[in-house]
């Protein structure tokens, strides 16, 4: 068979697999109206209501269904081209978070924008994190491993600010949260008419392209040789690429992974068949694949759990699971893009003396005191220096009793947290040798968020020992999962970090499905544990913080030289004796435990344990025996002060933590890679 048929034939049962999924969606619906009911519809019977379900609920939901798995499809491929990276698509460009946040940061104004300003609107912010990421994942190669870090904080970054204008205009944003995980229930389908249009030039746009884009997949230099004007082929490709996730995202909201899983699966079936790799084929192929993946998810969780979940869960999250499953096996084929032991400690090149440390740790000691006391003053009641005096002695009245009951213990529980996790990025961080892993990002704390949102679920009494259990357990078992899948010969750096972010992306996506399906009043846990949050703390969720905190630095500090060690490779530990494998199962063992004892006391807060760390090395060099205590306090600094600054700027409304601390931490993380970007 030529090639040519065996494309041919594979899209013929692309669209056979299209029309079987579909008509199985038009049988799904909380109605009655059953397969039997549609059936008589088409040979003319059946009455009305059938013709009413499927014209005012369930027609509409399958075309918003094809209409952006096909828009996604066709952006990450576009996307995936331009980047040669496999690994590009609109959610690891920030691209839909980029879009999102024009739309609520619309609302805020108030705006109500029909379908196509809303595009318009959605477009402009779209592109401009695709721009930024680009940017900054362009150095060194550009390796998946930048692109994912570098898309993953804008991201944050972008969700962050979005999520706190929802808090902060909440009569202008209604509506808009369950619009941010993606949704496909329409009224009609007039949105997707509107859009149609953009959505078939932009897709002709992208065939027009596909023969620059095989040449600039031979490389710069090679293409612009040939004469391909790299730049703007490049420029008019991530036009038509957020334009197309620009149309999605009006329709249906940031539905993730889509664009990232359809063109990568194309891109298989293309090589197993046999079939042509150029953009002329695979291109509208990953448009199929991508409306097959969303239909596929959102006919099996109907499936799975019946009708009424295609109403209450969103879309966004089954595509996330299976997005993620698809990330990891892509991730399994990466090599490191930079041998390991080239890779920099991230501090200067003449190690600081030891007046500078004592210099350092003393000035972030005297700074975490005083926001530890500034944070007991400020809120939504200020307070005064007596007044913490007096109630130290129990000599304050009913009222600031209360005021200070609730807010020393928070207070307490942001500086543990906060130095907990960064003790947790600093072994994580030398036991990987790799200066961009952290335990958010290695899939950590997303394990212990699960545990614990479960936990909370099926018992909301329980106490705070049995939910640092369950999320340790959750902690254990995600990063257990994550080395066993990273592990090919030894633990490749770049794989790690890839495989860890594909387990917190689903782990996010969890957390979300397990408040949605047991506790669908309760969103708000959802949204305690995923932006972290210091509220309600008690004396009691400290402690179980302090001890892992006091345990893990020891054996930091006992393991201080065999980490120094570690970070040079991995043949002299060997040489000089050190068990190797021991020493790096103890301590991530020892870091997992940390961090989820972090997760359960103030929930999921990231890129501490990654910037902290950066922080401490910047300022008293790579030893681990200096870089511990001193990332030990930036973590306590900056979790506090991010709390603080929550309860104050808009009391008596509060921010979460992690909302502010990402606010705080991301320009950093930016700052640090922009910095290597040669």
């Amino acid at each position: 068979m030529t090639r040519p048929l065996r494309l041919t034939g594979l899209y013929g049962i692309a669209l056979v697999l299209i029309l079987v999924l579909s008509a199985v969606h038009l049988t799904q619906g909380t109605s009655g109206v059953g397969a039997g009911d549609l059936l008589k519809l088409v040979v003319g019977g059946g009455g009305d209501e059938p013709a009413a379900v499927l014209v005012g609920s369930r027609v509409p939901r399958l075309v918003a269904a094809l209409f952006v798995g096909l828009a996604l499809g066709l952006s990450g491929a576009l996307l995936q081209s331009i980047a040669r990276n496999s690994l590009a698509s609109p959610d690891t460009l920030a691209v839909n978070s980029g879009a999102y946040l024009a739309v609520v940061g619309a609302a805020v104004l108030g705006l109500s924008l029909p379908v196509l300003p809303a595009a318009s609107v959605a477009f402009l912010g779209g592109l401009a994190a695709a721009a930024v990421v680009l940017g900054l994942s362009s150095g060194g190669g550009g390796s998946p491993t930048r692109l994912v870090l570098a898309g993953s904080a804008i991201a944050l970054a972008l969700d962050s600010l979005a999520f706190l204008l929802l808090i902060l205009f909440e009569q202008q944003t209604v509506g808009l949260y369950a619009f941010s995980e993606g949704t496909f229930v329409q009224a009609d389908t007039e949105s997707v008419q509107q859009m149609a249009p953009f959505v078939l030039l932009a897709g002709l746009g992208a065939l027009a392209l596909s023969s620059r884009l095989d040449l600039l997949a031979l490389g710069d230099d090679t293409a612009a040789s040939l004469g391909l004007g790299v730049r703007r082929t490049r420029t008019v490709a991530v036009v038509l690429s957020v334009l197309l996730c620009a149309a999605a995202v009006a329709v249906a909201g940031p539905v993730a992974f889509v664009g990232f899983a359809a063109p990568v699966l194309a891109r298989v079936l293309a090589r197993a068949v046999g079939a042509s790799a150029r953009h002329l084929a695979i291109i509208p192929l990953s448009g199929l694949v991508g409306m097959i993946v969303v239909l596929a998810a959102d006919v099996s969780l109907r499936a799975a759990l019946g009708a009424q979940s295609g109403v209450t869960i969103p879309a966004g999250v089954v595509t996330t699971v299976f997005g993620a499953i698809v990330l990891v096996q892509v991730a399994r084929t990466y090599r490191d893009a930079v041998p390991v032991r080239q890779r920099g400690r991230g501090g200067p090149p003449h190690p600081p003396g030891r007046v500078r440390f004592l210099l350092v740790t003393g000035v972030l000691a005297a700074a975490v005191i005083a926001s530890g006391l500034v944070g007991m003053l400020v809120g939504d009641t200020t307070v005064l220096l007596g007044d913490v005096a007096n109630w130290v002695r129990g000599a304050t009245g009913p009222g600031l009793t209360f005021v200070l009951d609730t807010r020393v213990p928070r207070v307490l529980c942001a500086l543990l947290a906060g130095a907990a996790l960064a003790v947790a990025g600093t072994g994580v961080q030398a036991v990987c040798r790799n200066p961009l892993a952290e335990p958010g990002l290695l899939g950590i704390t997303g394990g212990a968020g699960i545990g614990a949102v479960w936990l909370l679920v099926v018992r909301p009494d329980a106490n705070i020992w049995l939910l640092v259990l369950v999320g340790s357990i959750g902690a254990l078992l995600s990063f257990a999962a994550v080395l066993a899948l990273s592990w090919r010969g030894g633990l490749a750096s770049d794989r790690l970090v890839l495989i860890g972010f594909a387990f917190s992306s689903g782990a996010a996506a969890v957390i979300t499905f397990i408040i949605v399906l047991k506790a669908p009043y309760q969103t708000n846990l959802a949204l305690t544990w995923l932006a972290g949050t210091t509220y309600g703390r008690t004396f009691g969720s400290a402690v179980p913080v302090a001890i892992a905190l006091v345990v893990v630095v020891a054996v930091l500090v006992w393991r201080r030289r065999e980490l120094d060690l570690l970070a040079v490779d991995d043949d002299l530990p060997r040489t000089l004796g050190v068990g190797l494998e021991r020493t790096r199962l103890l301590v991530l063992t020892a870091c997992a435990l940390l961090s989820a004892a972090a997760v359960s006391a103030i929930g999921v807060v990231g890129f501490v344990g990654l910037v902290a760390p950066h922080m401490a090395r910047a300022l008293v060099g790579s030893r681990n025996a200096r870089v511990v205590p001193v990332a030990l306090l930036i973590g306590a600094l900056l979790v506090s002060v991010a709390d603080a600054v929550g309860r104050t700027v808009i009391a008596p409304s509060q921010i979460p933590v992690g909302i502010t601390t990402a606010l705080i931490g991301v320009p950093y993380f930016v700052y640090l890679l922009w910095r290597s970007r040669a």
